[in-house]
């Protein structure tokens, strides 16, 4: 079991943390995503540690980015 917290830039709404939750959900072996839209930080949960790069793809897929 891995968790990583990110922090996303952007969202605004309960739409904005439902889109980038989906998007995050679909990467393989991800169990859990927990979306803060206050501080814009993304709790995820998965199987085996996640790829930096899979989850900025799916962020930005999702139309937002990563802060920092």
């Amino acid at each position: 079991m891995s968790t990583v917290t990110v922090t996303v830039t952007g969202m605004t709404c309960g739409h904005c943390a439902s889109s980038v939750r989906e998007e995050v959900g679909s990467i393989p072996g991800v169990t859990a995503v927990d979306v803060d839209l206050g501080s814009g930080e993304v709790t995820i949960d998965s199987e085996q540690q996640v790829e930096p790069e899979a989850i900025k793809s799916a962020v930005e897929e999702a139309g937002y980015q990563l802060a920092g």
